[in-house]
């Protein structure tokens, strides 16, 4: 693109040159001349309102022309941000899922970058209802803040986020701030990438030994269906767009065990499909902190043929998924359920089995309520399904 001025709207060339402009093109004009860049975005969505629907390129380069704004330090930059993806954004021309994508796309590079002096202006008035492209571009950037530990304490901010409690919006539900609970979210150690193998398993968690107790306790459990706590167990891996349909159970045992007889020799009395077939399976002891990373992780990054939620939604769909495997209420304090944790089994297992894919990532989670009689049991598995030798993969 040339550095010479732009004028949006001369046509399908200009267009052209606006849809090829490189990252580094379009940062350069956001820091230099964002008013022309926020013109052609403006231009840009008038044209793909008159499109097919599903979303064309015009819409995905204003999503880079947003992104390229937020990321871009001044007020001025993020009210354009927010702006046009809370408001130009044409809804009868983008995917649902795209226009979720670009907006939290865009809360989560404003949270990042801009200090709070420039975003506190954007909360200037509170909203009348939900169902807004620019409330829910707001609630998206609150959320993100959180996951930050920033975003309390400031009077528009604060006013903005109770109205949104009031008004029910899932999530103000979460916490106003980062939990200790949640330190690792969005944190990567090097060496401690997911756990792929058995034997990566072993490595970094402590095997349960053989129970006979357990055994026999599995063998005479009996299956608690229950649909709407199930779905909200699966939640971050449906929503991020993994391969295959989780498998979330809930079992009643006959009666209370010790902590140390939960492990494989249990599960694999139980019927469950991701443990049907031949294979080793092996289930370790780990920590409630390690199960919300791992949720929120599935949410966050998606799966291979899905799409990343974004902080906001991933911590909600985290925090969901472990409320169902703990068994709470939705109006248990977060605190409440955090001081609990400790009272409950917690394992992560793995099998060769068939149900799982053994390709991007596989995951299997139990947990032991304070009674010692209640097992809640979520597995989850994916795959890049487009791979040559996908189909050969069982």
């Amino acid at each position: 693109m040339s550095h010479d001025r732009v004028t949006p709207g001369d046509g399908a060339s200009e267009r052209r040159r606006w849809e090829e402009a490189g990252t580094e093109e379009l940062a350069r004009l956001a820091g230099q001349r964002p008013g022309e860049l926020f013109a052609a975005a403006e231009q840009l969505c008038a044209e793909a309102s008159g499109e097919e629907f599903g979303g064309s390129p015009a819409v995905r380069t204003v999503g880079r022309i947003a992104e390229a704004l937020a990321e871009t330090r001044s007020q001025g930059c993020a009210a354009y941000a927010v702006d046009i993806v809370g408001r130009l954004l044409p809804s009868e021309a983008v995917a649902w899922k795209e226009g979720d994508r670009i907006r939290r796309s865009v809360a989560a590079r404003l949270a990042k970058v801009q200090p709070l002096l420039n975003l506190e202006p954007l909360f200037g008035q509170v909203p009348d209802g939900l169902h807004d492209p620019e409330v829910e571009t707001r609630a998206c950037l609150l959320g993100e803040l959180a996951l930050l530990g920033a975003g309390t304490g400031r009077a528009r901010m604060d006013a903005y986020a109770e109205r949104l409690r009031t008004l029910g919006h899932p999530l103000a539900w979460l916490p106003e701030t980062r939990l200790d609970i949640e330190h690792r979210f969005m944190v990567r150690v090097r060496g401690l990438g997911s756990v792929k193998t058995l034997r990566q398993l072993r490595a970094r968690f402590p095997e349960v030994p053989p129970s006979e107790t357990g055994a026999d306790a599995g063998l005479h459990a009996v299956g608690v269906p229950d649909d709407a706590r199930a779905q909200a167990a699966a939640r971050p891996f449906v929503a991020g767009g993994w391969a295959r349909t989780p498998e979330a159970r809930f079992f009643a045992l006959p009666a209370p065990i010790e902590p140390g007889d939960f492990g494989m020799a249990l599960l694999e009395r139980l019927p469950l499909d991701c443990l049907e077939g031949d294979g080793t399976a092996v289930a370790c002891v780990t920590t409630p902190d390690d199960v919300l990373n791992e949720l929120f992780s599935a949410a966050y990054h998606g799966g291979a043929g899905g799409q990343g939620q974004g902080g906001a939604y991933a911590r909600l769909f985290a925090w969901e998924s472990l409320y169902a495997l703990m068994g709470l209420r939705a109006d248990v304090p977060f605190l409440e359920a955090v001081r609990t944790t400790p009272d409950h089994r917690w394992v992560r297992f793995l099998a060769s089995t068939p149900w799982f894919h053994h390709d991007t990532a596989d995951l299997g989670l139990a947990v032991l309520d304070p009674s010692r009689t209640r097992v809640a049991v979520l597995a989850a598995t994916d795959t890049d399904v487009t791979a040559p030798d996908a189909s050969a993969r069982p």
